[in-house]
């Protein structure tokens, strides 16, 4: 199935559960150890034109790091095709099989509010269509995929010549995804098609930007709160595609930390950033310092090139 490459590819994205410059505070911490410093900076997948470039603060940043660090990088087609066909089913089996009928009904008649045909979700998982959806929502609330952070960030890596490294890769991400159980599927599938229906998703969308605009890793987790609340089988997500990834993740950052090779800038997605299992206090529990850095005045377009480190108070 052609779709299936590119479903994944947003599903790299969306596996972790957004920039204006007039608040107080940028989604953006600075680790230090005595040997070196990263900065964790946490996106959002989907975005707006008017966005980039990003808070001076963040651009300096990425600016002074010796590498882009992401969860997996997206832009690695060969990567990204060779686990593009666990996301579906071979047929004659189908997504239609694998959910109740009255789900698979809701199902269709979500379709039409984001032009979708049936034919291109037929053979999806359920994962996988449900997060279509939510894309799509993203989508029709003005939010582009083609826009989001990470993407921003790996193609400006690539034009600067900077090296790209993984927290996980596409190979883990694709085995997480595909770890799900019936049970598991069936409940995300239900509890997405309802989010989307009753309109919890469009609040969880908009309350993601808004913290993400003004900094607010505590609003942050209250959005999660409120929608694992009341969607089924979300709360059970988050705990295996965000809090559980976060020892690995902390490991392999605390070794960047304790090496000499310069600054690594970490774009991972803002909820991986918040909250006591969050990496940010996992890493000030490991000892070191860590401190989310003020907005900085955006740079005059003609003097980019200008202009200090990004400070962290």
């Amino acid at each position: 199935m052609k779709p299936r490459a590119a479903v994944l590819r947003i599903l790299v994205l969306l596996a972790a559960f957004a920039a204006a410059p007039a608040f107080a505070q940028n989604f953006l911490w600075r680790v230090d150890s005595l040997a070196n410093h990263v900065w964790l900076f946490g996106t959002i997948h989907a975005g707006k034109a008017e966005w980039y470039p990003l808070p001076t603060a963040v651009e300096e940043a990425f600016d002074d790091s010796a590498a882009l660090a992401v969860e997996a990088d997206i832009t690695d087609k060969a990567e990204m095709d060779k686990y593009a066909t666990a996301m579906a089913f071979t047929p004659p089996d189908s997504l239609r099989n694998h959910v109740p009928p009255e789900d698979y009904e809701r199902l269709l008649g979500l379709l039409p509010r984001y032009g979708i045909p049936e034919a291109q979700v037929r053979e999806m998982k359920p994962f996988i269509a449900a997060s279509l959806l939510v894309l799509a929502e993203w989508t029709r609330l003005g939010y582009l995929p083609q826009l989001g952070m990470d993407a921003y960030l790996l193609e400006r890596a690539k034009s600067d010549r900077k090296p790209i490294v993984e927290l996980e890769g596409v190979a883990a991400q694709a085995k997480l995804m595909d770890s799900l159980t019936a049970q598991e599927s069936k409940d995300i599938f239900e509890g997405t098609l309802t989010a989307l229906e009753q309109g919890l998703a469009d609040r969880q969308i908009e309350g993601m930007v808004h913290a993400w605009q003004v900094g607010d890793a505590k609003e942050m987790l209250e959005v999660a709160r409120r929608y694992d609340e009341k969607v089924k089988g979300a709360e059970r997500f988050e705990e295996k595609f965000v809090w559980s990834r976060h020892p690995a993740m902390v490991d392999k950052i605390a070794a960047w930390l304790g090496d000499a090779k310069g600054p690594r800038f970490v774009a991972v997605g803002a909820l991986h950033l918040v909250g006591p299992r969050g990496l940010v206090e996992m890493l000030r529990e490991r000892g070191y310092i860590v401190k989310q850095v003020f907005v900085a005045p955006r740079r005059e377009k003609n003097n980019d090139a200008e202009g200090g480190r990004a400070a962290a108070r």
